[in-house]
């Protein structure tokens, strides 16, 4: 049975590419991170075993019974009045036959309430609002003492006024881990097709991502080091800059300097590559910070880099409470904050009595 439960999975990866769509689109939100520890560490799907559901909405694969009764709650205060949180629950369901362990999350983003306005700009006072969710489903077992599958099913929406859309999608993703700690993971995230949309046009696609992740917490060091390959579906993820921030251009000669095809592969290279680590500090305090290069690239500007591509955390434990809190740079001119809580029901509701 464990040996058809890992077939399937690498069958289901070999059809990914027929399947998953690369563009990124009306659906993009369902790449929107609202766990504060996977901004801190890059805002991508993270190979890391510690039984620490936050990570089980990005990989699926991680989700274990010792996250049963786990609940988590996250806040992210965006851009512009964008506001969008986090709900998750985790369950194992105890019986003869392990059936795995499962998580409920709920997604929701809202853009906050926006103005009517007509062709030449004109504004009547009225408004209307704007929003979309994820709810999702995801299942996770533990094969053998090294191997663990996992996966999410999707059901994502959009509200625009009285334009709606609804798709369907799933996570698919396996885990090994050594014997002296390694952790590998692939993962291929939104996997699936539009049901319905009122929107002039054609469907809007799925953002497919593949990527895969290693990790490991050092032995004689209080340190967990991360790196992860995103877009393993696309390798060109260069594109020709208008605004030329990297000064190739002579505008004496009319000449445009072409790096060296060692320089482009470095460069492509680096944008699928994110690098992140968590310092432990004690029992109840972690630092983390992470570098996106790829995320660096897209989004400096051309007066100042800034800390564009960094990503940085604490996490603090607090009696049951488990308090995260992030920011991520994405922008000069402001980060978003991101703030975490978790618990586990069956120990909280425990010392209360007590």
């Amino acid at each position: 049975m464990k040996r058809r439960y890992l077939i399937l999975f690498v069958m289901t990866v070999f059809v990914i590419e027929f399947q998953g769509q690369t563009s990124n689109g009306a659906y993009s939100f369902l790449d929107m991170t609202s766990s504060a520890r996977v901004a801190a560490l890059g805002n991508t799907a993270l190979s890391i075993y510690d039984n620490d559901i936050e990570l089980a909405a990005y990989n699926p694969s991680l989700i274990t019974y010792e996250m049963h009764k786990d609940v988590v709650l996250s806040y992210v205060n965006y851009y512009a009045g964008i506001n969008y949180g986090m709900l998750q629950y985790g369950h194992h369901f105890y019986s003869d036959h392990d059936r795995g362990t499962f998580t409920a999350t709920m997604q929701f983003h809202s853009y906050g309430s926006m103005k009517y306005a007509d062709e030449q700009g004109n504004v009547d006072g009225s408004t209307f609002t704007s929003s979309d969710f994820n709810m999702m489903i995801g299942w996770g077992r533990q094969l053998t003492p090294h191997w663990s599958i996992g996966a999410n099913v999707k059901f994502a929406g959009i509200q625009f006024e009285r334009y709606k859309t609804f798709a369907l999608a799933a996570d698919v993703a396996a885990s090994y881990r050594t014997d002296n700690g390694w952790m590998f993971s692939a993962t291929a995230r939104n996997i699936g097709y539009e049901l319905y949309s009122n929107f002039e046009g054609d469907r809007n696609k799925l953002p497919f991502h593949l990527s895969a992740g290693i990790s490991k917490r050092l032995e004689h060091v209080p340190f967990l080091f991360s790196v992860v390959y995103e877009n393993i579906q696309k390798w060109d993820l260069t594109y020709d800059d208008p605004l030329d921030l990297d000064g190739n251009y002579d505008a004496i000669t009319g000449t445009t300097k072409e790096k060296s095809g060692a320089a482009k592969f470095a460069d492509n290279l680096m944008r699928h590559i994110v690098i992140g680590g968590e310092i432990y500090i004690g029992k109840n305090l972690v630092l983390r910070a992470a570098y996106n290069y790829g995320m660096r690239q897209n989004l400096k500007t051309p007066t100042a880099k800034g800390l564009c591509g960094f990503s940085y955390g604490i996490g603090i434990r607090i009696w049951e409470l488990s308090i995260n809190y992030s920011r991520s740079e994405m922008h000069i001119y402001g980060s978003p904050n991101y703030i975490t809580i978790s618990t586990n029901l069956n120990r909280f509701f425990s010392k209360i009595i007590k």
